[in-house]
């Protein structure tokens, strides 16, 4: 029982790195429960039998991508200090996204979601714990401050999923990445400049901190 329970957790393992592998090389239209068991070396029954459909696989990937890049990102942000750091460390995300082939994966089953109506309330639900991870880096590094009261932390962070998504369809375009990577020169520029907007106005405590005690 052990030995049959092993082989099928394994099976499920191939069966999500192959889906994820075949969606960023052959795009959402490209990936059949047939291309992705020829890639995982296993027969295409086994992809309904574990998970139902490929829908479900790709989700299922996808999951375990945001699973391991939150965990990770979260570490990273947590060091950003100012609104400077914050901006290299995003484009430092969106960088490592890009290489490792996670932003293509979440623009497919986006993009899917258009034609596949039942796709949408997943992917919404999966796009929610990255828009509040988002605004919580946001908000500790500019909560507070006039920067923040004329750019909410929860706009910016849904500005800033709809700017991932959005760069990622232009790289197609942008074979030698000039362009994109001018727009993250840009913000890193910028960001230093608006340090004056980023000082907390008086009486706002940082997230996190617990209030003085008051004394006579």
């Amino acid at each position: 029982m052990a030995g049959k329970q092993q082989s099928g957790a394994e099976t499920r393992d191939r069966l999500i790195d192959a889906a994820a592998e075949t969606i960023r090389s052959q795009g959402y239209a490209g990936t059949s429960a047939r291309a992705i068991a020829k890639a995982a070396e296993v027969n295409s029954a086994l992809v309904f039998y574990h998970f139902g459909g490929v829908d479900a696989l790709l989700l299922a990937a996808l999951d375990r991508s945001s699973e391991q890049r939150m965990a990770t990102y979260r570490q990273a942000v947590e060091k950003a200090g100012n609104l400077e750091e914050l901006v290299q460390t995003a484009s430092e995300i969106y960088r490592a996204d890009l290489e490792g082939g996670h932003i293509t994966l979440f623009s497919e089953m986006v993009g899917a979601s258009i034609a596949r109506p039942e796709l949408r309330a997943e992917i919404t639900a999966r796009s929610e714990p990255w828009i509040d991870f988002i605004e919580q880096a946001l908000d500790r590094v500019i909560g507070g401050s006039p920067l923040a009261k004329l750019l909410p932390p929860r706009d910016l962070a849904y500005a800033a999923i709809t700017f991932y998504l959005g760069v990622n369809l232009f790289t197609h375009l942008d074979a030698d990445r000039t362009r994109t990577e001018a727009l993250f020169n840009l913000a890193e520029r910028v960001a230093p400049r608006a340090r004056l907007l980023t000082m907390r106005l008086p009486g706002r405590r940082k997230p996190g901190s617990t209030p003085k005690a008051v004394t006579e």
